[in-house]
């Protein structure tokens, strides 16, 4: 297996990671829980949901009290910034970086979101129409801006570096972690913080999806709602919580004796320029991502062993990204195991790329590859060798994480296990 990617000054590793999902409060609950092959769907309760066509979601049901906000903050901080704030604090912990022992201006943050504080700016439109402007509050801008999740992680981590965020649906945080990775091989850090956060489980969030036809509605079983690639499938779980990584150069996380959990391999951005929001049924423009992102790795498609795929269990979506892997990999995509995590977090939109990379991670450390579940059938057209059912024992060293989104936005990492 090539050792790093063919641009920029070198090689770039995960020394951490950490995520708040509707399969559990940190990493290590979230990960067994897929690994048993739990849904985290359920009866919406965030809010009253009795008059949508849509009433389930895979919330989470973490106490949200981040150790670095001051408590007097919690009530006024946006519920996507929380999740951020708590998966971030996890992945530092995790990576042993602590303060006073790196260059803080050597040390960016880039964690994006697809929508932001909107919670904040809904809360606080109904304020003004009920109550009045001189009733609003002062936070709804700074909570509602899609990049205070980044800001607040800088400001409390005394984080100095590139400070960014990414906004590009359901790839920004698979942008977020490559376009970070890139940062680090130009010389602009030596660390990056990276990932996405979202709080979409809004009642006009769902009855705009829902008004797409774009959610699944199987009100009465929403444990078996999420169904990537099964014929029965019709829509997505819309989901929340937050993905966060820890990504640093070779050189600075040996020189600090830190634990390299695995390796930035390659990595790709492009567009399907098709249409606003449905995929190209042909799975063009997701295939050249692919090929770009092995080629800026230096790797051959047999140097994939398996593929987290976007796969969110809409009729369209699934089969399209089933061609754009056969247009990829050709005879060895018979050879790929492909895992569809969504069946099982639902789809956390602006984090779903982040924790999808995380849960790819923890498949290579733990030597498990995760299930689909709900996948009773396999539909015509999307046939390949899928997880189904229950995780696979198997040691997998390079795995494919695929994040697609709305407006044609397309990502493809690629991560391995780190070799010395």
């Amino acid at each position: 297996m090539p050792s790093g990617s063919s641009y920029g000054r070198g090689r770039v590793v995960v020394t951490g990671f950490g995520c708040v999902t509707p399969l559990g409060s940190n990493f290590d609950l979230t990960f067994e829980a897929a690994a048993a092959g739990r849904s985290g769907a359920g009866p919406i309760t965030l809010f009253d949901a009795s008059d949508q066509s849509c009433q389930i979601a895979a919330e989470c049901v973490a106490t949200l009290e981040p150790a670095v906000l001051p408590k007097k903050e919690l009530r006024r901080t946006d519920r996507c910034v929380l999740f951020a704030l708590e998966a971030a604090g996890e992945a530092l912990a995790h990576s042993g970086l602590s303060a006073g022992h790196f260059d803080s201006e050597r040390v960016g943050v880039g964690i994006g979101s697809g929508i932001g504080g909107l919670g904040t700016i809904l809360a606080n439109e109904t304020i003004l129409r009920e109550k009045g402007a001189r009733r609003v509050s002062p936070f709804t801008i700074p909570m509602g801006i899609a990049n205070m999740p980044s800001g607040l992680v800088s400001l409390y981590h005394d984080l100095k570096g590139p400070n960014l965020c990414h906004v590009s649906a359901c790839a920004t945080g698979s942008h977020a972690i490559g376009e970070g990775a890139r940062i680090i091989r130009e010389g602009r850090a030596d660390v990056m913080v990276v990932g996405g956060t979202e709080a979409p489980i809004l009642g006009v969030a769902v009855a705009g999806f829902a008004s797409m036809k774009a959610l699944s509605v199987r009100n009465e079983e929403p444990q078996k709602a999420s169904r990537p690639f099964d014929t029965d499938r019709s829509g997505f779980l819309i989901g929340e919580g937050a993905g966060v990584l820890v990504l640093e150069s070779l050189e600075h996380a040996v020189g600090r004796g830190a634990t390299i959990r695995a390796e930035v391999l390659g990595y790709a951005a492009n567009a399907d320029a098709h249409h606003m929001v449905a995929p190209d049924p042909e799975g063009q423009g997701s295939s050249r991502c692919m090929t770009q992102a092995l080629e800026d790795g230096g790797l051959s498609p047999s140097d994939v062993e398996a593929i987290n795929a976007h796969a969110t269990g809409t009729p369209a979506g699934d089969p399209a990204e089933v061609l754009a892997i056969r247009r990829t990999f050709g005879g060895h995509a018979e050879k790929l195991a492909v895992s569809a995590t969504k069946s099982m977090t639902g789809h956390l939109l602006g984090a779903a790329g982040a924790v999808e990379a995380i849960l790819s991670i923890g498949s290579m450390e733990q030597g498990l590859l995760l299930p689909t579940i709900n996948l009773d059938q396999v539909d015509s057209g999307c046939e390949l060798d899928h997880v189904k059912g229950q995780g696979r024992p198997a040691q997998p060293s390079v795995i494919l994480s695929n994040s697609f989104g709305f407006g044609g936005t397309n990502a493809s990492l690629i991560l391995g296990t780190f070799k010395g």
